[in-house]
């Protein structure tokens, strides 16, 4: 049976100013002036919040230090796309999980999950995996958790990265057109135009029949 496995940030939560934003001001409180919101994004591919801090300060950092990034997700306010809640209700009275693998921490996710009013049954964080998308470990871990084949997972994400996790697990990668990294030219086995298409995957094995794109 088909499982739907979506991404996060992009996908689920427009956070397309609330994280860079955080990035941005801690690393200034760390000393760094000259990283902007760009470099934040083109950094997100190298892993867990720890990683790209240190990566952008240019320098190891203490628990304390990391933290203050955390502490400021906490004061943030982050919103679902539109119609991502009502589809996570379909799931649920459809009796079928949530599952959300991010390459962002379990704790980050954790608290902007709960910011934007979303519930989930599987979590998969970057921290809990060894190597970060497009490597298939997330993937291979929901299915893991699932007890599914790894070929019955459609994983929904809006960055090309996203999409080539789910090519590397051998499951099904759809693109979330609606998210902030979303790129046309990244192949996709389907390509979604709102979060309720994903209901549709659930009936079908191969691309989705009412894919445009």
């Amino acid at each position: 049976m088909t499982r739907l496995v979506w991404d996060m940030d992009g996908t689920l939560l427009d956070s397309t100013h609330v994280v860079p934003e955080a990035f941005v001001a801690t690393v200034r409180e760390l000393g760094v002036d000259d990283v902007d919101h760009e470099r934040v994004v083109a950094a997100y591919s190298l892993g867990v919040p720890e990683v790209m801090l240190e990566h952008l300060v240019g320098r190891p950092l203490s628990d304390a230090e990391v933290g203050l990034y955390y502490d400021r997700l906490l004061g943030s306010s982050v919103t679902a796309y539109a119609g991502v809640l009502e589809t996570l209700r379909a799931l649920r009275a459809r009796g079928l999980p949530i599952v959300i693998f991010t390459g962002a921490s379990t704790r980050a996710a954790r608290t902007l999950l709960a910011s934007a009013g979303i519930t989930y049954d599987v979590l998969v964080g970057g921290d809990q995996v060894a190597r970060p998308k497009p490597a298939p470990d997330g993937l291979l871990e929901a299915a893991r958790r699932l007890a599914v084949d790894p070929a019955d997972l459609v994983y929904i994400g809006d960055a090309p990265t996203d999409l080539r996790a789910a090519r590397s697990a051998g499951a099904r990668g759809a693109a979330a057109t609606w998210g902030h990294l979303y790129r046309a030219d990244e192949p996709a086995d389907v390509h979604l135009l709102e979060p309720a298409d994903a209901l549709d995957l659930l009936a079908a094995r191969g691309p989705h029949p009412d894919d445009r794109r």
